[in-house]
């Protein structure tokens, strides 16, 4: 097709592609058979990535219009790095915004108009040689992402045009080829019609984002294949059926080979391509075919040769095979048979510094990192990825919800309110050809990878017919995947568009609601536990479900990685930014951070969580043995070795190692083998056993850890028990505003005046740069502004910063001594704190804070003291819960041992400053200088909750940034009886869970001692 570029075409809801070639498998192509076993590159493909010259325009008025043509001179324009975004190289800005359309309040504009005033251009040129080897064939250009739409020239003739920024457009150059060196011109838009149905919640890029190369093909040539691994209904027989379309009629001579070999290499079958009703095709059966699942991710080898009529080999397609059936029977998902359960993530492309311009190593580190803490599936959200993502889930071993470019968000949704007015798609019949381009394109490319058991329909866009065919679609040419789709929560109508209950962020008792009250559908959580910042606590109520209701089939985590971008600040700084940083108005700021990775590839500390909650094999140790269940579909324990441990105070007894061989979906038990006499100290014990792999794995060494499981036992003995205490004489100073308590080495002195114990010093040493004070606030949480704390529980933050002493009482008696504090607080006249401080003749002293509550104030945040000492002494070394931060709703997967840190280790790089660094089940933590020398506090009776931070609350409250941080002075010690949670249903409402917040109208008291060291 010939045609004339048009800027019309930007608006025109009936041009999205231009000479574009047919979507088509993604597969590979190679000259010989040796080529393809060993996965050489392609020698009939050319990389046109690198630099490229490059010029921006902020819209069309600006652009150098007649760029593409040969006498048109752009030497003196400067270079960009395709692939790779124009915003981040220099080139007007990144902008983030989530549900609303970026242009909302600069243009008021409906669709498909775009804003003519704002409507950046990159022209770009890269001038190329063809390859000797690709002479005299045909020659054609791959784009494989371009956001949103443009257009192509070689040596000024006009090739074609295209829109869909995430799957790849293709066009022959052959007709404008000349001799020696070539130019390729390439306009590119940010906005287009194909905007309207882009507005995922992501950064706003545009530019060639994807590889661009150049290919030829043989003499015959695959042009598409479609391979379907199928099985019957006792999953042990295999039929393997391919189709095969070729660009061009296939001689009458020719032959085709298809050869199956397994995964060691062995030809297990094969068979010669036929020509059936105007098609080549190659069936196989196989009897006894090994199953591929994410547990076990068997590949097949399939090899189809293309033979021409002089009996030479001209083409030879490899393509990985896994047999599988993911069918919905009895109202329940089943992989080859078994119920599966999604233990997922939702997944971003990006990458800090490159955005959704990943690269292979990324892709490498995240499918590594998933499979390291028990992830097994992830919804492409919310386009399709690049095709090396699903090569990896393939050989790797993760479920795929695959899902199309597709979301108008702000078209039906204002603020949170419904207003599907002017949705799009909706029942619109203009725009079901652009819609359903995006769904085709989607399914051509990616329909041979067995790791995709679900086609998704888009997201966020409401509901309509134009939806609804999309899947109708999705279901006729591919009978062998389920279809997905959550929008129809929102329009009833329509609910035959999904085979699933797809809900987002509904909370655990109205997914328990839907599953009681005799469903259709089975469920998933397609967004469930928004990850913004300090996030995932109550995770185990929703992982809580997969058992106790089989149409609850796991979910995906709100999402894998962070999407904040490399920026400087004012100094040449580089620092993690978030959405306004640039300048770009609107924005939804720090809404983009919701990772349980950091945006730098770094695990966030609420990867323990997830780690611990989709582990397949649960570990239930008592005192004789450990009770296993074995929640894997296909997969015993015979590939892991059993670890079993024995603590005592957190240092190691004993270790053990097993075997043991519990069946897939069984439980079984091991008992121990203890040496005599092992626990017979009083004390606590500690059992930790746990899963590690025998062997290595493509993403894991022999050794680590996969699972585990804990019990936490007391061991009494008869004896008087050892108080810990020295016997002495303590000197009591009453002056007129201090009241100083002496011992051998120390003194130890409180202020009237201040009304609070001032100074701790040890051997010449002073420890205590501020004195302790209660403490009600914490640094708010992106969950805590979501539920907008500040407004409900603001009065604590007053009362943290504010307080009154009332009384101070001094008692004497032998061997101690103890001062205490009652403060009043203005926001209430009943509120009361008493801090009462002991000091024994070793130096330790005991605090204990006791709260008396009133009715009518808010949720508390914390109920803690907290204290500064010098910032020397930044050495932490914990018995607690850990190794990385918890809170009381995100413990799961902390385990009690000891674990050593820093104070600074305890800032957690979420992008916007909040609290972090807590640690549940605290027994003891040491707090000492590099020397060694310090402070231990440890608990009384209960273990305590510890914030052991550079900065106090109030820095941290204040800072939008962490480089808004100051500098660091002083070590700040919290230690509370009680933190609430940190929450994670939602982000912008929903509150933490009622078992893990503090009720102000409570009495509560907690204790701890603080020793020199």
């Amino acid at each position: 097709m010939t045609a004339v570029p048009s800027l019309s075409w930007l608006t025109d809801l009936n041009v999205f592609a231009v000479n574009r070639l047919p979507a088509h498998s993604d597969h590979q192509y190679y000259e010989t058979i040796e080529q393809a076993r060993n996965a050489a590159p392609m020698t009939m493909r050319h990389e046109l990535n690198g630099n490229w010259k490059f010029n921006y325009a902020v819209n069309q008025d600006n652009r150098p219009e007649q760029f593409y043509r040969l006498d048109f001179n752009c030497s003196s324009w400067g270079d960009i790095i395709v692939p790779g975004h124009i915003q981040l190289q220099g080139y007007g800005k990144p902008q983030y915004v989530n549900t609303m359309y970026p242009w909302d309040g600069h243009n008021d504009i409906r669709p498909p108009e775009i804003p003519v005033d704002h409507n950046p251009v990159g022209s770009y040129v890269k001038m190329f040689t063809v390859p000797e080897h690709m002479y005299n064939k045909p020659l054609f250009i791959s784009f494989q992402g371009v956001e949103s739409a443009f257009y192509v020239w070689l040596n000024g003739e006009f090739v074609g045009y295209s829109e869909d920024s995430f799957t790849p457009a293709e066009f022959e150059l052959t007709p404008f080829l000349m001799e020696g060196e070539n130019k390729l011109a390439v306009e590119v838009y940010q906005r287009s019609t194909g905007s309207w149905l882009e507005d995922q919640d992501f950064w706003r890029f545009s530019g060639i984002f994807r590889d661009v190369y150049l290919y030829t093909v043989p003499e015959i040539h695959v042009d598409d294949l479609h391979v379907r691994a199928e099985l019957d209904s006792s999953y042990t027989r295999g039929t393997l059926n391919v189709d095969l379309k070729f660009r061009s009629s296939v001689p009458g001579a020719s032959k085709i080979v298809a050869e199956l070999f397994d995964a060691q290499g062995s030809l297990v079958a094969a068979k010669n391509g036929e020509f059936v009703d105007w098609k080549w095709t190659v069936s196989m059966g196989m009897d006894g075919p090994k199953l591929w699942s994410a547990e076990n991710p068997y590949l097949y080898g399939l090899y189809i040769q293309i033979y021409n009529e002089l009996g030479s080999l001209v083409e030879v397609v490899p393509q990985k095979v896994g047999f599988r059936k993911f069918e919905l029977v009895d109202k329940i998902m089943r992989l080859n048979g078994e119920r599966i359960v999604f233990k997922g993530v939702n997944r971003h492309e990006f990458n800090c510094r490159k955005g959704r311009a990943i690269t292979k190593e990324d892709m490498l580190w995240d499918i590594k990192t998933l499979k390291r803490h028990n992830i097994n599936a992830v919804r492409t959200s919310h386009y399709p990825n690049q095709t090396y993502w699903y090569e990896l889930c393939d050989e790797y071993g993760i479920y795929i919800i695959d899902e199309m470019n597709l979301e108008t968000h702000g078209s039906w949704q204002k603020m949170g309110a419904v207003e599907p007015l002017w949705n799009i798609p909706g029942n619109k019949p203009e725009w079901e050809n652009i819609v359903m381009d995006r769904a085709v394109s989607m399914f051509e490319r990616d329909k041979n990878h067995p790791s995709i058991l679900i086609w998704s329909c888009g997201n966020e866009s409401y509901a309509g017919e134009v939806i609804l065919n999309v899947s109708k679609y999705f279901k006729r040419v591919d009978p062998s995947r389920l279809v997905h789709y959550e929008g129809v929560f929102h329009a009833r109508a329509y609910n035959e568009t999904s085979d699933m209950e797809s809900r987002m962020y509904a909370k655990p008792a109205d997914i328990e609601k839907y599953l009681t009250e005799n469903p259709e559908k089975p469920y998933i959580s397609c967004e469930y536990m928004h990850a913004m910042g300090n996030s995932l606590g109550g995770m185990y109520k929703y992982t809580d479900l997969e058992w106790k209701y089989p149409m609850y089939q796991g979910g995906f985590i709100w999402d894998y990685i962070d999407q904040s971008i490399i920026d400087k600040d004012r100094y040449g700084n580089e620092f993690l930014a978030y959405g306004g940083d640039f300048g770009d108005r609107p924005t939804d700021y720090g809404f983009c951070t919701n990772g349980i990775v950091y945006a730098n590839r770094e695990l966030s500390p609420k990867m323990q969580e997830v780690k611990y909650l989709y582990q397949n094999f649960k570990l239930v140790p008592d005192r004789s043995g450990v009770t296993i269940k074995n929640d894997s579909l296909f997969s015993d324990t015979a590939d892991y070795d059993l670890e079993y441990i024995l603590f005592l105070e957190g240092k190691e007894l004993y270790r053990n190692k097993l075997k043991v061989a519990v069946a897939p979906q069984s439980q079984g038990r091991v008992e121990f083998t203890w040496p005599d006499g092992i626990a017979s100290n009083s004390g606590e014990y500690c059992i930790h056993t746990s899963f590690k792999l025998k062997e290595n794995k493509l993403w894991a060494d022999a050794g680590f850890e996969v699972a585990f499981g804990q019990l936490v036992f007391q061991e009494e003995t008869q004896g008087l028990e050892e108080s810990g205490l020295i016997d002495g004489d303590l000197r009591v100073v009453h002056g007129d505003v201090n009241i100083g308590v002496h011992g051998r080495d120390f003194t130890i002195m409180f202020s009237k005046q201040v009304g609070s114990l001032i100074s701790l010093n040890y051997a010449g040493k002073e420890m205590i740069s501020v004195p302790p004070s209660p403490l009600f606030w914490r640094a708010t949480t992106d969950n805590d502004r979501g539920y907008s704390q500040g407004f409900h529980s603001g009065c604590w933050y007053a009362a943290s910063l504010a307080r009154k002493c009332v009384g101070i009482a001094v008692k004497e008696e032998k061997g101690r001594v103890s001062i205490a504090f009652t403060y009043k607080f203005s926001i209430s006249d009943e509120v009361e704190v008493k801090v009462c401080y002991t000091v024994y003749p070793d130096g330790s002293v005991g605090v204990k804070s006791v709260y008396h509550g009133a009715d009518n104030l808010p949720q508390m945040p914390i109920f803690a003291v907290s204290f500064k000492v010098p910032a020397d002494y930044d050495q932490l070394e914990w018995y607690a819960m850990g190794p990385e931060e918890n809170y009381s709703d995100r413990s799961m997967g902390a385990r009690l041992g000891i674990f050593k840190n820093q104070v600074s280790d305890n800032v957690s790089g979420y992008v916007m400053p909040q609290e972090s660094g807590n640690r549940t089940g605290v027994r003891r933590v040491s707090v000492t200088n590099r020397n060694g020398q310090g402070i231990k506090i440890t608990s009384v009776a209960d273990p305590l909750e510890c914030t052991i931070s550079p900065y106090t609350a109030f820095e941290i409250e204040h800072a939008q940034h962490h480089y808004e941080l100051p500098n660091i002075h002083y070590t700040v010690i919290t230690v509370a009886g009680r933190q609430m949670g940190v929450g994670g249903d939602d982000s912008w409402g929903a509150p933490v869970h009622q078992e893990h917040l503090i009720q102000a109208d409570q009495d509560m008291e907690f204790e701890f001692t603080i020793h020199r060291i």
